[in-house]
């Protein structure tokens, strides 16, 4: 602990803030003021119009929410068809939600061959980018380190700040080539100076598909199988987008509607998914999961697990928060699609990889949790597993590190991030300026001699 944090004077002025930070929560309801951009009824603000996804998990029948299916469309497209899809053909399918996302349309062959390519074409960092960006300066958290390797793109882009569709696109392009290299050389550089192990950069193959050459380039190999690149490239389609009001997409907008340059927008986004009620729920559902284990003998004993979950929910146990992590979603109420498409491809994998019980306590969490939280918290409204429940026990499979799942969803939804920046340039126009209500009461100014400690 510093001298500073230690200190009589500064534990002090702590207490200052937590004196004179709080407001009373009533005056949010006596104000109407929708906490969280969150109605009554828990569904979302309305803060603007997208062309660009769709999250379905409810219906309003005159004026009452009422659960329904969950059901996500990229550009009116279901997800699940495109996932669908691309296993019937034995194809690679990121690429083409890329291009689905951006250009608002699916490509032909042709198209997605090329664009495919272009994205290859663009994945080697700028000249001199991973010795004085990543070398250099080392961080022990990559999403940290993705966050200013973007910011730090500005200096090396000839035409940072023009706004012009042209541009717009070609930097987008390049983001989504080049941050999954960023984040795999962060990776290595953090391993070589906090893990103190060896780093290796390899070459770019410029016929890898995305998830292709992520495996490749993690592995001192270079070796993987057909059926885990593509085990990850649904994955990457999963998280590829999930409308403009999730809480990395609104951040990359707000900051776009200022008219601020991309890499200011999207490394505010990747800021945004860093937070563990955000992207980096994946890696609170793994510590969770472990934290059963250890205190749970039996994963077919549903009465022991559904007890130790009743103690996580009661801050009795787990990391003190309360929150069984993986369960329930602002959008979703019967079901998560993605959960849905990932969790047999995740009971597959992990049964391959002899972490079969690992997939039986994910499985009862989801079973188990609404009945929990019913009894706990007297929560009664529909929870369902949302996608974090199994993403991370699919990337263990796939033998990626913990501190990549966060880095793997921001490297696959810069593919909505950009799209939604583009639409909010080219449609939005005006600035958002949310207003807040002022609950403070004048004081009278006191000469300082007259102010008492």
């Amino acid at each position: 602990m510093s001298v500073l944090v230690s200190s009589a004077s500064f534990q002090s002025l702590c207490n200052e803030i937590r004196e004179n930070y709080s407001i009373d929560p009533k005056l949010s309801e006596r104000y109407n003021v929708k906490r969280g951009l969150r109605n009554s009824d828990n569904t979302g603000v309305l803060a603007g119009l997208t062309n660009i996804c769709n999250v379905h998990g409810y219906i309003i029948n005159e004026g009452e929410k009422t659960p329904d299916d969950g059901r996500l469309t990229y550009r009116g497209v279901d997800v699940h068809t495109i996932v669908q899809s691309c296993e019937q053909e034995n194809r690679f399918g990121y690429e083409e939600a890329v291009y689905l996302l951006l250009f608002g349309k699916l490509p032909t062959a042709n198209k997605l061959e090329q664009f495919r390519a272009m994205i290859a074409d663009c994945r080697e960092l700028p000249m001199n980018f991973a010795e004085d960006m990543i070398i250099k300066a080392p961080s022990p958290n990559i999403m940290n380190k993705l966050e200013r390797n973007v910011l730090s793109m500005y200096s090396y882009d000839d035409n940072p700040d023009d706004l012009s569709v042209e541009n717009l696109l070609r930097q987008s392009i390049e983001l989504i080539a080049q941050v999954p290299t960023a984040m795999i050389y962060a990776y290595q550089v953090k391993r070589r100076q906090y893990d103190h192990k060896s780093m290796y950069f390899h070459p770019i193959d410029p016929a890898h598909w995305t998830a292709e050459y992520i495996l490749s380039s993690l592995r001192l190999d270079r070796q993987f199988t057909d059926a885990e690149a593509k085990l990850l490239d649904v994955c990457m389609i999963l998280h590829a987008e999930h409308g403009g009001g999730n809480n990395s997409a609104f951040a990359a907008r707000v900051l776009s509607s200022s008219g601020t340059d991309t890499y200011s927008a999207i490394a505010a986004a990747i800021g945004s998914l860093k937070g563990p009620r955000h992207g980096g729920a994946n890696i609170k559902v793994c510590e969770m999961l472990e934290t059963i284990k250890e205190n749970v003998r039996d994963v077919h004993d549903d009465e022991e697990i559904a007890a130790f979950l009743k103690k996580i929910a009661r801050r009795e146990a787990g990391d003190g928060s309360g929150l069984i992590y993986g369960m329930g979603h602002a959008v979703y109420t019967k079901s998560d699609p993605r959960s849905a498409i990932l969790k047999r491809r995740c009971r597959i994998a992990a049964e391959e990889k002899g972490l079969g019980d690992d997939f039986l306590l994910l499985d009862a969490v989801e079973r188990l949790t609404p009945a929990v939280l019913t009894e706990t918290r007297g929560v009664h409204a529909a929870v369902c597993a949302n996608v974090d429940l199994y993403s991370g026990l699919i990337y263990r499979t796939l033998r990626i590190p913990p501190e990549l799942y966060t880095p793997l969803f921001a490297a696959s939804r810069m593919a909505g991030w950009c799209a939604h920046r583009i639409e909010e340039v080219v449609t939005g126009r005006r600035i958002m300026r949310p207003a807040y209500k002022s609950v403070l009461h004048d004081i009278d100014y006191l000469p300082i001699s007259e102010r008492n400690d």
